[in-house]
């Protein structure tokens, strides 16, 4: 049926998180949804990001836990990891989940064209370059949801081999002995601290003064100190100007600094908005200067049938549950239901690495930036029973509280934990501070013992006053 206009209420520009989200949400609430992906259903998130990544630092972890297996009378005789099989099997998790995916959206009866898309005036899109190309779908209203592509930097041609981005390390078959990660953020103390644990030499560069810039400085600590410990070399606050490949490896150049010679360079310098030809004439949609969309708390962009969630938006973190966040708001706006938009402030990071870190809401620095003065406790997971049990004690619970004028803890406004499976542990405080909760509020909550928990619900007591084994 190309070039015949087919109608929609919703047309939906790429298959990412936010897309698809958008598109199965506004399919369950009876709207006529299409969607429009290049490649496959999931985006970058299934395919070459989140769940690639986060299943080779579980086999990380597998290995770092049979190291350590003497500790609990297990007697293992050698540990080698053959990544290839560990290759194999994050292809047959990803392929599970995207089968699964393409269910549900086939399920929900959404209409999905292959190809590149753009939007033109009118909320008309036409799909390019691909299966359904020459399809043109108008909808009443238009999702942008493009999704982004890793950085890069001048002078480091990513190869595939000796230069990588994220998209090519997650098809590596086997790892380098030596790597420089260049870029110290979530994602880039994720590779380092997974390929420090397969036992690849590690080493991060960043140019800004500490690794995990927006993390609190308690956390950061943590980590500085952790990876020192496992012999990740972190080098901040230094500008890398080029590299000097020879022979199956390279020698990165450091401005004003020692060089650094490595098998591999990870570049994981942030991502940018796919938004090239993503427009044509007319849409009277709004890109900033550096590529981004413009939208409104609502996701509607300058074109009011015209919304943008994902990481194509201005101004907001790269998640990929803040994708799905936004497309609900952006679907619920659609229908007119009411709507509370995201709040960017307080949404839930996690970060993956050894130690994990997780945290919502304001550092203790952000707070006072802003004009609060705050109460604030912290307490370590080492005297927690159950991280003495599983045998991993590394970290701390942070909470950053409002002061009241007796000096007293009031609203929680902001929740940082560094140590195990804090990611998992995170939904309490996201809650305490998204519910606005005083400390004594929070407090009130019975923690499960033992349990990691432990160390967020006694931080709260102490907070409140009145701590059972923190002061």
């Amino acid at each position: 049926m190309a070039n015949e206009v087919q109608q929609f209420d919703v047309v939906v520009i790429g298959g990412g998180p936010g897309g698809y989200a958008a598109a199965l949400y506004g399919a369950a609430a009876g709207l006529s949804v299409a969607l429009v992906e290049r490649d496959k259903v999931g985006g970058t998130c299934l395919h070459r990001g989140c769940v690639p990544a986060k299943e080779f630092l579980e086999t990380a972890h597998v290995r770092r836990t049979i190291e350590h297996s003497a500790a609990f009378g297990i007697t293992a005789k050698s540990v080698a990891v053959d990544f290839a099989v560990s290759q194999a099997r994050k292809n047959e998790i990803v392929d599970r989940l995207y089968k699964g995916l393409s269910g549900l959206i086939k399920g929900r009866k959404i209409t999905v064209f292959e190809g590149t898309a753009r939007l033109d005036a009118d909320q008309t899109v036409e799909v390019l370059e691909g299966t359904d190309a020459g399809v043109v779908a108008k909808g009443k209203n238009v999702i942008l949801a493009a999704g982004s592509v890793p950085r890069t930097l001048p002078g480091f041609d990513v190869d595939g081999t000796i230069v990588v981005t994220s998209d090519e390390f997650l098809d590596l078959s086997v790892l380098p002995a030596t790597a420089a990660v260049i870029g110290g953020g979530a994602i880039g103390c994720e590779f380092a601290s997974m390929l420090a644990d397969m036992g690849t030499k590690v080493t991060i560069l960043e140019s800004l003064p500490t690794i995990l810039t927006g993390c609190d400085a308690e956390v950061v600590n943590v980590m500085q100190r952790a990876f020192k410990k496992r012999g990740i070399e972190v080098r901040a606050g230094v500008t890398v100007t080029g590299h000097t490949p020879k022979k199956g490896s390279t020698t990165i150049l450091i401005d004003g600094g020692d060089d650094v010679k490595v098998d591999m360079v990870v570049l994981s310098v942030g991502r940018r908005p796919r938004t090239e030809a993503l427009l044509g004439e007319g849409t009277n949609v709004e890109i900033n200067d550096r590529g981004f969309v413009v939208a409104d708390g609502y996701q509607r962009t300058a074109n009011p049938n015209v919304y943008a969630v994902g990481d194509v938006v201005a101004n907001t973190p790269q998640l990929a549950h803040v994708g799905f966040a936004e497309a609900i708001v952006a679907i619920k706006t659609i229908l007119g239901e009411p709507v509370v938009p995201v709040d960017y402030d307080r949404v839930p990071w996690a970060i993956y690495s050894n130690p994990e870190v997780a945290f919502c809401g304001l550092t203790e620095a952000a707070a006072k930036e802003k004009g609060y003065e705050v109460v604030v406790k912290k307490d370590p997971f080492g005297g927690n029973s159950r991280a003495q049990i599983i045998g991993d004690t590394e970290g701390v619970v942070k909470i950053v509280a409002e002061k009241r004028p007796d000096g007293t803890a009031g609203q929680i406004l902001g929740v940082h934990m560094a140590g195990p499976w804090v990611t998992e542990q995170l939904g309490a405080g996201y809650f305490a501070v998204n519910w606005e909760a005083t400390a004594e509020e929070a407090a009130a909550l019975i923690q499960p013992h033992p349990s990691l928990s432990e160390t967020f619900g006694e931080t709260l007591l102490a907070l409140a006053g009145r701590g059972l084994h923190v002061g």
